[in-house]
C-alpha cells in the first residue's frame, strides 16, 4: 500500500482554502473520488488516464483512492486534473514523491497532456503563500497572474511532461512579475476622451463631481443627448487604482474566468455595460455554483445600465442591497458567499416612452399616463439610492458644429485626483473608506456639520423636494465633495445649493417642471 498527498485550493467566493489530494494505491483494481467532488472532479479519471497513456506513463491496474479533504467543501471544475495526476504518479512510482507535498499543483489536463488555463488563479496563489508552500505550478497561460503574489515562487508548465520534470530536477526559472512596471505599463487613459463632447457643459461638471466623489448618477435626457457618450468617457477620468484595488478587481475576474489568457495584474478600472435584457443572476452573480455578477465584475469601476426604464423590475431591485452596503451576498443551502460590489451607477434614460417629453423643438406624443407609468419602472428606492439626477438637454446646431475642442479627460483627471487626495487624508484612519461616497450616517455627522445659513438651506429644500433620510445624507455627501473640489473645510451654503440642483430630477420635481 501507497500513499501520497498532493495540494490544491477550492475556490469559494473571491477567497481559496486549502485542499489536501490523497492518493492511496493498494490491492484490488478500481477507481474511486471521494471528498463531495461535482462531475467535472469525477470525469477527471478518464482525462489522466488518457494523458497518461499518451505520454508513456499508466495508471496502474489497482485499487486507487483519491481523497479531497476537508470533505465538506464541495470541489469544482476540471483544475484538480494535475493535482490528481501528480499524486498518482508519485504513488505509482513513476516520478519522484519527495517534493510534490511542498507545491501547490492547479491545472486542467488535455488528451495529450497539455496544461489548459484554469479560474482563481489568483485567490489560490495568495492561500499557497499563506499556507507556507515553497512554491506553485500553474499552466503558462495562468503564471503572470499567480506570479502578481510577491514571494511566492511560480512555476509555468505547458505540458505534463514538464511537470514530472520538474520533480526529477529539471527546474525552469520561476516567473517574475515587475508590480509596478505592471502599473506603467497600463495607458491611464482611455481612448474615448471628454475633448470630443460638444457642448453639454453642465453635465460634464455634474461627472467630474460624481468622480469625485465616487457618487452615483442617472442622466436623463431625449434621444441623441449625449448621456451614453458621456458615460463612455467617465471613466478616463476617475483616479487610478491603489495596488490594493487592482489585487481585489483582479481576484474577482479571475474567479469569473474573465482576466484573459496571460494577463496579470488588472490595473485599469473595470467598465462594465450590460443589455437590458439580462438576468438578475448574471446582474448580482449567484447560479447553482456560485459566480461573481456584473456588479462584482464593476467592482471599484463602473457600472452603466443605459435606458434603466427598459431592464426588468426584479432586475434593478435586486441591486438597493449591494448599493447600500456595497457586497453582496450570495447564501445556498450548503453554503455563503460574498463577492465585493463596491462600483459606481451610472444610468441613463429617457423621460418618457417616446423620448420627447419636455423637449424644446420635438413635440411628446406619448399617451396621457405613460409618462408617469414609464418614471414609475424605477421604484422610489432605488431612485432615492442614486446620488445625483442630471438632466442633459438636447444639443442645437452652433454646438454640434463647434470646431473648439472641450476640455480634455486628462485635464479634468488632474483635479479629480486632487479631490481624491484630500478624501485619502480625510480618511485615512478609517479602514475601507476612501471617498466621500462611502461614508458611513456618522462620518456624514462629522464631517457634513452645517452652520445655521446651511440648515436653512437643507430645511428649504427637505420641504420643497421632500427627500428622504436617505436621499439627505447622499445630498451631504454629494455637498461635501463639492466642498472639497472648491477647497472649502467645512460643507458651506453655497455647496449645499449646488447639491441640491443635482437632486431637482426627483420624480415629483421632475414632472411639475
Amino acid at each position: 500500500m501507497t500513499l501520497v498527498k498532493t495540494y490544491g485550493c477550492a475556490v469559494q467566493g473571491i477567497q481559496a482554502n486549502t485542499v489536501t489530494v490523497e492518493v492511496n494505491i493498494d490491492t484490488g483494481i478500481n477507481f474511486f473520488i471521494v471528498g463531495l467532488p461535482d462531475s467535472a472532479v469525477k470525469e477527471s479519471q478518464q482525462r489522466i488516464d488518457a494523458a497518461l497513456r499518451n505520454n508513456g506513463f499508466r495508471i496502474p491496474g489497482k485499487k486507487i483512492t483519491v481523497n479531497m479533504a476537508p470533505a465538506d467543501i464541495r470541489k469544482e471544475g476540471s483544475a484538480y486534473d494535475l493535482t490528481i495526476a501528480a499524486g498518482i504518479l508519485a504513488a505509482s512510482g513513476q516520478m519522484p514523491a519527495h517534493e510534490v507535498e511542498r507545491f501547490v499543483l492547479m491545472g486542467e489536463l488535455a488528451l495529450d497532456g497539455q496544461l489548459r488555463p484554469i479560474r482563481g488563479v489568483l485567490p489560490i496563489a495568495m492561500q499557497a503563500l499563506e499556507a507556507g508552500f515553497d512554491g506553485m505550478i500553474v499552466p503558462f497561460e495562468n503564471a503572470s497572474e499567480a506570479a502578481v503574489v510577491e514571494d511566492l515562487p511560480v512555476y509555468a508548465m505547458k505540458h505534463l511532461n514538464e511537470v514530472i520534470d520538474f520533480f526529477c530536477g529539471n527546474r525552469p526559472e520561476a516567473v517574475k512579475l515587475d508590480l509596478a512596471k505592471e502599473f506603467a505599463s497600463e495607458p491611464l487613459l482611455t481612448d474615448a476622451d471628454f475633448a470630443e463632447v460638444k457642448g453639454q457643459q453642465i453635465v460634464r461638471l455634474a461627472l467630474e463631481v460624481a468622480a469625485g466623489g465616487g457618487h452615483n448618477i442617472l442622466m436623463i435626457g431625449p434621444p441623441g443627448a449625449g448621456k451614453t457618450m458621456l458615460a463612455k468617457r467617465l471613466p478616463g477620468i476617475l483616479p487610478p487604482m491603489s495596488l490594493r484595488e487592482a489585487l481585489e478587481t483582479t481576484k474577482i475576474h479571475s474567479v469569473a474566468g474573465r482576466s484573459g489568457a496571460g494577463a496579470g495584474l488588472i490595473t485599469r478600472r473595470p467598465f462594465r455595460a450590460p443589455h437590458h435584457t439580462i438576468s438578475d443572476v448574471a446582474l448580482v452573480g449567484g447560479g447553482g455554483f456560485p459566480q461573481p455578477g456584473e456588479i462584482s465584475l464593476a467592482h471599484n469601476g463602473v457600472l452603466f445600465l443605459d435606458e434603466l426604464p427598459e431592464y426588468k423590475r426584479t432586475v434593478l431591485e435586486v441591486m438597493r442591497q449591494p448599493l447600500e452596503d456595497r457586497v453582496v451576498t450570495i447564501s445556498r443551502a450548503k453554503l455563503t458567499v460574498e463577492y465585493p460590489a463596491g462600483f459606481m451607477l451610472v444610468a441613463s434614460m429617457n423621460p418618457c416612452p417616446c423620448g420627447y417629453f419636455s423637449h424644446p423643438d420635438k413635440k411628446c406624443v406619448c399617451p396621457p399616463g405613460a409618462v408617469q407609468n414609464y418614471m414609475n419602472r424605477i421604484s422610489g428606492p432605488l431612485l432615492d439610492r442614486i446620488d445625483m439626477h442630471v438632466e442633459v438637454s438636447p444639443l442645437g446646431f452652433n454646438e454640434l458644429s463647434s470646431s473648439n475642442p472641450g476640455e480634455t479627460s486628462a485635464a479634468v483627471r488632474d483635479r479629480v485626483m486632487r479631490v481624491r487626495e484630500v478624501q485619502l487624508k480625510r480618511f485615512l484612519n478609517t479602514p475601507g473608506v476612501y471617498c466621500n461616497a462611502q461614508m458611513t450616517a456618522s462620518m456624514v455627522r462629522e464631517y457634513c456639520a452645517l452652520d445655521e445659513a446651511g440648515k436653512e438651506v437643507l430645511k428649504t429644500a427637505m420641504n420643497r423636494l421632500g427627500f428622504s433620510a436617505r436621499g439627505f445624507d447622499r445630498m451631504l455627501k454629494v455637498a461635501r465633495t463639492i466642498a472639497d473640489m472648491h477647497g472649502n473645510e467645512r460643507v458651506t451654503s453655497q455647496n449645499l445649493i449646488s447639491a441640491v440642483k443635482y437632486r431637482n430630477l426627483d420624480r415629483a420635481n421632475f414632472y411639475a417642471n
